[in-house]
């Protein structure tokens, strides 16, 4: 009989930028001690809409900053790279994975493969992305990469982003719904991407990808993981100094 790993499953929150990115820090600084640990997956969502910035993003557009001081917007750094991302009435999902492919374009591949299954559930066909990773844009849905999730017309579903340490990865990504049309305007100059239908419903998109996971890593069981108070004192200190949101420049 195969040995089953066990993965750790949070169930669904919503809070503000700094909290959802230290708690994303928080289990993959957990996949290191906790010996029973070989993966977590979560899906949350943001308390208003949130721009979060890729961790090398250093100079952010004047209408970004402008759209801060009036309060149409909050702002967060995450741990890992890419552009920016409007969380705006979507879904963001992440993935801690302890033993994953060394190789990134074949972690991105199995990474991805369980939100293509479950999309495919849902009725939807999502390929990968194949464009280059382009430095001079700033808006992570405007491009498509190895990394990122399309339907037949190139509208993009998915992007996601990973942040590696001591071989662990951490991949999250954002799962677009129905975005604010009027404020990705103001962000990023443009029209969001069209969604289909059959994903702008958060819970029916869950239960697909959780039965997804399932088919792609075969012998894994979800275990549900409840925060702590330990958990949620060390969660608030890594909000507090990793991830203050931004609010002046």
């Amino acid at each position: 009989m195969n040995n089953i790993e066990e993965v750790l499953y949070l169930n669904p929150l919503e809070l503000s930028g700094p909290e959802q990115m230290a708690i994303d820090l928080f289990l993959l600084e957990k996949s290191f001690t906790y010996h029973n640990f070989n993966m977590a997956i979560r899906f949350y969502t943001w308390d208003g809409d949130w721009l979060s910035i890729g961790k090398n993003q250093k100079e952010l557009p004047r209408k970004w900053i402008e759209l801060l001081k009036n309060e149409q917007l909050k702002i967060v750094r995450r741990p890992s790279g890419g552009k920016a991302v409007l969380h705006s009435r979507g879904l963001t999902y992440a993935l801690i994975w302890k033993y994953p492919p060394r190789n990134k374009k074949e972690s991105y591949l199995k990474t991805t493969q369980w939100l293509k299954d479950g999309f495919k559930k849902a009725g939807v066909d999502l390929f990968f992305g194949n464009q280059p990773v382009n430095i001079s844009n700033s808006n992570c849905f405007s491009t498509s990469t190895l990394a990122d999730l399309v339907d037949e017309d190139k509208n993009k579903h998915i992007g996601s982003a990973q942040y590696w340490k001591k071989g662990h990865l951490l991949q999250h990504g954002e799962i677009l719904m129905e975005p604010s049309k009027q404020l990705w305007k103001k962000v990023f100059n443009a029209d969001p991407p069209k969604i289909k239908n059959e994903i702008k419903e958060k819970e029916k998109v869950i239960n697909f990808l959780k039965q997804s996971i399932g088919k792609t890593w075969p012998n894994i069981k979800l275990s549900n993981y409840t925060l702590d108070e330990k958990d949620q004192e060390i969660i608030k200190s890594l909000a507090i100094d990793k991830f203050k949101k931004i609010n002046h420049y």
